[in-house]
């Protein structure tokens, strides 16, 4: 069996959890002490099956200073049959971080398998063979439908949602080739539904991967491309902030930014394109962030560096991007370990042991 059928397993059993798993109590209503509160994490609780597990990580988050996480909460995995919403897991994880003080980003994604179809074609016999991040036109509607669902559910704990993720890459739409239009459109349908279960929620939009794929590459397309056709297509009236991924790639933080140049300062480009576009009044999220220390990966930096690189991110955007709400730092924790360079955007390893980028953070965000 492969390890990505063993994780959805897991997955799947945690949805279904049966009632009798309680809520362990871990004390009175918590909030985040930090002097610097635009520091966030993304977390992986979506393939966390145990209840302490989730408040061990949560409460990890809230001693660390950090006000905020990105978390991830699959349509398929609640809606996995149209109109049957199992919010069991989901409940978990948004309660135990409201009793944290953490404020939730919650991401939206993941097509279930009846919905990765339209309603006229029949799902094959044989099984499902579309990719989870296939939606098809037809079915923009029912997204948003699970939208609102969530928003109005958690309309008194959530306040943020981001639709849809990285959609510039092919992997991220159906393995298809990206379509900026078309990825308007579900987002039109998206923020009606968002708002229509709780008028208040912010949308976070975008989230586009930096990224500089040449014209007519099957992978994607290049980020600033893509944003500029969303904006002709009509994007600033489906969203309320900007969600933007800012990785380091080994490059300093404070290296200063360039249209062909991936790296932190990025975020600036885009910012710029926002400005130019008439969304200048509109705040930026950054909901993936991060440097890597593997010793085998092109792209990564030593332990000391990543952590160096880490903290200046999170200072540069507080004293030079006013419009910056967040800087969400990828990945808090994974529940297993991947034995690839993807482990080392860790902060905490999977047996809940502090790396030590953990506590420079933690110490970070206890001084002024």
């Amino acid at each position: 069996m492969k390890l990505r059928h063993v994780i959805v397993a897991f997955v799947a059993l945690a949805y279904s959890w049966p009632l009798t798993d309680k809520l362990i109590e871990v004390g009175p209503q918590h909030t985040v002490a930090s002097a610097h509160p635009n520091v966030c994490f993304h977390t992986r609780l979506t393939d966390e099956v145990e209840t302490i597990k989730i408040q061990k990580t949560l409460a990890l988050v809230r001693e660390a200073g950090a006000t905020a996480i990105v978390e991830y909460f699959p349509w398929a995995y609640v809606e996995a049959e149209q109109g049957q919403y199992n919010w069991y897991h989901a409940d978990r994880i948004i309660d135990i971080a409201h009793q944290n003080g953490i404020t939730v980003i919650a991401r939206i994604g993941v097509v279930p398998a009846w919905a990765r179809y339209a309603p006229t074609e029949p799902i094959p016999s044989t099984g499902v063979d579309r990719t989870d991040t296939y939606l098809p036109p037809e079915r923009y509607e029912d997204y948003a439908n699970y939208i609102a669902a969530f928003t109005e559910r958690y309309q008194d704990r959530v306040d943020y949602v981001i639709a849809w993720n990285e959609p510039n890459l092919a992997l991220e739409w159906g393995f298809r080739q990206v379509d900026p239009e078309e990825h308007v459109a579900l987002l039109k349908a998206a923020y009606a539904g968002a708002k229509r279960g709780n008028p208040n929620v912010n949308v976070l939009g975008g989230a586009v991967a930096p990224t500089l794929e040449p014209v007519g590459s099957p992978n994607g397309m290049h980020d600033l491309t893509f944003l500029e056709r969303m904006y002709a297509a009509g994007f600033a009236d489906t969203y309320d902030i900007l969600a933007i991924h800012a990785y380091g790639l080994g490059q300093p933080h404070a290296q200063a930014p360039d249209p062909q140049r991936l790296n932190y300062r990025r975020v600036e480009v885009v910012r710029d394109l926002m400005v130019a576009n008439g969304d200048g009044h509109k705040q930026v999220a950054i909901t993936e962030s991060g440097w890597n220390d593997s010793s085998y990966w092109l792209y990564a930096t030593n332990p000391a560096d990543r952590i160096t690189q880490t903290l200046g991110s999170y200072a540069y955007a507080e004293e030079n991007w006013p419009w910056n709400t967040w800087v969400c730092s990828w990945a808090f924790r994974y529940p297993q370990r991947y034995y690839s360079y993807f482990d080392q955007y860790a902060f905490v390893a999977p047996d809940f042991e502090p790396l030590p980028i953990y506590l420079a953070i933690k110490d970070y965000t206890q001084s002024q």
